[in-house]
């Protein structure tokens, strides 16, 4: 069993007018939360959103958490920074699993881990993306298919994220740009997968591939066996 929460801004969504209202009547976090049961029935799945009490993210859910999948957009400031460091905190030290996905690049959770800007090229022009799976070997590749496309808005490079541990997975547009699009990291006792498709105008998280990574994804950050360190001051192993 695997306890995956899936937490989403849920702001676009609740616009009216705009193309997510319609595309994801259950908000974005329930077609990934639909995705996830879809592909692997021990998953346990539950969501939280911006909006929620400490959007969700209580030190008691976080407790009974072993990946977190982030979804975020237009409130990457609203979130707490208390909250991100309680987050932090549980990847880097408890070793829950962190999946972050599409915008999410800019979080307060993303860049805090990575150190970086996390700063991108981007264009919303119905570009088509074409991901390619350059490790076949690795487990977030399992059964994906050696590329597959989808329209989608234009991340390109520079991409200002470190050297990933792993580059799974790249991705070339129709306006000529490629990009790191699928990036494994060790943070402490964490994993972290960054994940590029996902924007909020498009019905990406329907897509079986997309939905098979995100899967694979959080299979692999799971800290299943994991035996965590103990630190401070210690005894002597050997008899004197």
């Amino acid at each position: 069993m695997t306890r995956v929460l899936v937490w989403n801004e849920f702001r676009h969504e609740k616009k009216s007018d705009h193309p997510a209202a319609t595309i994801y009547p259950k908000g974005i976090h329930g077609a990934i939360a639909e995705g996830l049961i879809e592909n692997d029935k021990n998953f346990v799945v539950k969501t939280a959103t911006l909006d929620d009490p400490e959007h969700g993210l209580t030190e008691a859910i976080l407790n009974e958490t072993d990946v977190l999948i982030w979804w975020g957009h237009m409130a990457h400031h609203e979130v707490q920074d208390d909250i991100v460091a309680r987050v932090k905190k549980h990847v880097v030290e408890r070793g829950m699993g962190l999946v972050v996905l599409h915008s999410g690049h800019f979080s307060k959770i993303f860049k805090s881990l990575m150190g970086t800007t996390c700063d991108l090229k981007w264009r919303e022009s119905d570009d088509i993306e074409r991901v390619w799976v350059i490790e076949p070997s690795h487990p977030i590749a399992a059964g994906v298919p050696q590329h597959f496309e989808l329209p989608e808005e234009m991340y390109g490079e520079r991409f200002d994220i470190p050297a990933p541990d792993n580059l799974v997975m790249v991705s070339w547009f129709t306006g000529g740009e490629v990009f790191r699009s699928g990036c494994c990291y060790h943070r402490g006792n964490g994993k972290v997968f960054y994940f590029r498709p996902g924007h909020e105008s498009y019905p990406t998280y329907f897509d079986k591939n997309v939905r098979l990574v995100i899967a694979n994804g959080v299979r692999w950050a799971a800290p299943h066996g994991l035996v965590r360190p103990t630190y401070g001051n210690h005894k002597s192993h050997e008899r004197k």
